[in-house]
């Protein structure tokens, strides 16, 4: 039964409605996390501990309700049918029970869409792996997070960490009345943003000018399909980070210098040559967030990359190339370009505008996980691999992610177009070992 309580209007960002506009194509707009456990897991005791710490995060209980035109933007309102073994489920990993086997089931999770009528998550534990341990897979919905609110999320499930005093459950949802009041205060204040609105339109032309020019057509660009393939590369934090400084450059730099070269050796492979890779990367409007304030708070950025040279050299070419691109102002250029991809979400044209988009050939993100290991109902986590989308004519995307002192970079292929991934994680692979000197 509904509560007496009525939350305030919590309305989706403009953000969330890029995403939603987005998710038009054959695989949803939904990102995953491969939390693997060492040997000697209690599955009961894990999905209990999940269970328990998922009533903490008021996000994961509520659904997304659009609401009548004129209204205003959809609403996050509490799920009064929730219930936490809609959302767990467990299974056992295919034999042998490998990495790869893996894998496999965490692709199949992510690219199954989560139903619109309840709070867009889900976590499946993964049982039978080789050597006797298990992994949990949580899959999201981009609107519901973005990767740092992915991490918040995960940061409140592990033990110890004190619960948070949680509002009556379920709250009322708002009445019609209630939200054309919330409308027209939303367009009263935009009203009274309209100076400050037209101030960004001049930086918005200058970023979209200095984004790179059409990229060169090659095979990274293919209309996607509904399928995908995960795999997995590897390096030592610590001496990435080494390597990474001895050129004046990030952790990042070194990544993006990996996998440019990596895309080199596969397009070589292949037959095609390319002098400069175009990198989609994400551009975080926050550095950090809890598990109460999630959402998506992130544009894209591109920047245009050389491929040729060893690693070390690439790298030094790389360093100060996204340094000038972190002394403009991010996300001016959205001002502009959101209205007009909900404007094509509207219409129902984002999927023909995406497979043939000519800005980027591939997507990066890399985010900083835990720097000590964790634990969730007693069990360790050995490691976590994370997995991000990819759409339209992207064929191949990377997600990195550091936790516990070891880089991991999952490559995300549609296997259709990659039918070649091994060549490319070999590739990858040889980067990485250059870089932290272990060839």
């Amino acid at each position: 039964m509904v509560g007496a309580v009525r939350a305030p209007v919590d309305r989706v960002s403009a953000t969330d409605l890029v995403s939603l506009a987005s998710d038009t194509g054959p695989t949803p707009m939904q990102v995953a996390a491969v939390l693997v456990f060492a040997a000697g897991l209690d599955p009961a005791a894990v999905e209990a501990a999940v269970a328990r710490r998922i009533a903490t995060v008021p996000r994961l209980r509520q659904r997304l309700v659009r609401v009548p035109p004129g209204l205003g933007r959809p609403v996050w309102v509490d799920d009064a049918s929730f219930k936490v073994s809609r959302h767990l489920d467990r299974t056992s990993c295919p034999p042998p029970g490998g990495e790869p086997a893996l894998l496999d089931l965490a692709a199949a999770l992510a690219t199954r869409r989560l139903p619109r009528s309840r709070p867009l998550w889900s976590a499946t534990l993964v049982t039978g792996l080789a050597d006797g341990r298990a992994a949990l897979v949580m899959v999201f919905h981009h609107v519901l997070a973005d990767g740092i609110g992915g991490l918040a999320i995960l940061a409140n499930l592990v033990d110890g960490v004190p619960g948070a005093p949680l509002p009556p459950f379920p709250a009322q949802a708002p009445t019609h009345r209630e939200l054309a009041a919330d409308a027209w205060r939303s367009r009263l204040a935009a009203l009274s943003r309209l100076p400050r609105l037209a101030s960004t339109v001049r930086p918005a032309l200058t970023e979209l000018a200095g984004r790179p020019a059409l990229v060169e057509r090659c095979s990274l660009n293919r209309p996607t399909g509904p399928r995908r393939r995960l795999a997995v590369v590897r390096a030592d934090l610590a001496h990435v980070r080494a390597a990474a400084h001895r050129c004046s450059a990030t952790v990042n730099d070194a990544l993006l210098a990996a996998i440019v070269g990596a895309l080199r050796t596969l397009l070589a492979a292949r037959g095609e040559r390319i002098e400069t890779i175009t990198v989609s990367m994400p551009v975080a409007a926050r550095r950090a967030t809890t598990a109460a304030h999630l959402g998506n708070s992130v544009g894209v950025r591109p920047v245009a990359l050389p491929t040729a040279g060893a690693t070390l050299s690439r790298l030094a070419r790389i360093a100060p190339i996204t340094k000038a691109q972190k002394s403009v102002t991010p996300g001016a250029s959205a001002a502009l370009t959101d209205p007009v991809i909900r404007a094509l979400g509207a219409l129902g044209l984002v999927n023909r505008v995406v497979n043939r988009q000519r800005l980027v050939h591939t997507f990066v993100t890399n985010l900083r996980g835990p720097e000590l290991p964790v634990t969730i109902g007693g069990a360790t986590v050995e490691a976590v691999i994370p997995v991000s989308a990819t759409m339209g004519n992207v064929a191949l995307a990377f997600a990195a992610l550091s936790y516990a002192g070891t880089l991991s970079v999952t490559v995300v292929a549609d296997p259709d177009h990659v039918p070649d991934l091994a060549v490319l994680v070999e590739a990858l692979q040889a980067e990485l070992d250059t870089l932290t000197g272990t060839v």
